[in-house]
């Protein structure tokens, strides 16, 4: 019988309590909604796992060569579709550093020496940039740019951690 009873009561807890309480703390509470509140707890792990499986199952190889031409193709086409969020070599982008989540700027170290997205392979940063990621400010280009002009600057970020020939450190810095 007591058994009985202590199911009934974890039942009523669980479908009822539970949901009026989670219900009642988005609609009254203090949830974070502002960028500069604290995160959920596990919000970044409960976002991270699955972004990262889906993007492994999905990844792609490049189809064209990070030679010159693809280089300052993406150059160009970073400096006008990303640079306002994610910053040039030399001088970060303060809108990106004030987003919730902060926005990486990529082409300075991280905290693990890495420059930008370097180490990512160059499909990782396609999938980002051709995708997007909802709840993050990244937008999806799929319907903005083309697939060679995504893997242009893909292949870009993925040398940021080397030197750039003068032709595309311009096409990065002119205003």
């Amino acid at each position: 019988m007591k058994t009985g009873i202590a199911g009934v009561i974890c039942f009523v807890v669980g479908v009822l309590i539970v949901p009026l309480f989670a219900w009642s703390y988005l609609s009254y509470g203090r949830p974070p909604v502002a960028v500069t509140d604290s995160a959920f707890p596990f919000e970044k792990q409960i976002v991270r796992v699955p972004l990262h499986r889906r993007m492994e199952s999905e990844i792609e190889q490049a189809p064209i060569q990070p030679d010159e031409n693809n280089l300052l193709a993406g150059a160009q086409i970073y400096k006008r579709e990303c640079s306002f969020c994610h910053g040039i070599p030399s001088q970060p982008a303060e809108v990106g550093q004030n987003m919730y989540p902060s926005v990486p700027q990529l082409w300075q170290k991280h905290k693990n020496g890495v420059v930008g997205v370097s180490d990512d392979p160059a499909g990782e940063t396609y999938w980002r940039i051709k995708n997007g990621i909802r709840l993050t400010g990244m937008p999806s280009y799929q319907k903005i740019l083309s697939p060679t002009q995504m893997w242009q600057v893909s292949l870009l970020l993925a040398s940021a951690d080397k030197p750039l020939s003068p032709s595309v450190q311009a096409a990065l810095s002119q205003p």
